[in-house]
């Protein structure tokens, strides 16, 4: 893992406060953070932040600045998943931002 993967996760780690619900693992060259098993958030390669939201949800969050749809390997993935750049969580507010976007599509799909 490079160096800004390990900043990311540790950012993402304190936002979370030890959120016992939250496990961590290393996933695909990634920090990945799940909450029942599946991914929610997770730290990537270049400081970019790997987002699981609804795949409507998705679709208009991609107007964002710094959003896209992940890429992995050749494959563009869903709308499911999002790649926020670095510079668009640089700031712990816009980090948490992300976060509870996350959560708040997690919470809405059980």
């Amino acid at each position: 893992m490079d160096a800004s993967v390990t900043e990311l996760a540790d950012r993402i780690r304190a936002l979370l406060g030890g959120d016992g619900d939250v496990e961590e693992r290393a996933m695909f060259g990634s920090r990945a953070f799940l909450v029942d098993g599946k991914i929610l958030v997770g730290a990537r390669t270049g400081g970019r932040l790997l987002v699981r939201v609804g795949a409507e949800h998705g679709d208009q969050l991609q107007a964002e600045p710094g959003v896209s749809r992940t890429v992995m390997g050749s494959r563009t993935m869903s709308a499911n998943w999002l790649d926020v750049a670095a510079e668009a969580v640089a700031g712990d507010d816009a980090l948490m931002a992300w976060i509870d976007i996350a959560r708040e599509d997690a919470a809405g799909a059980e």
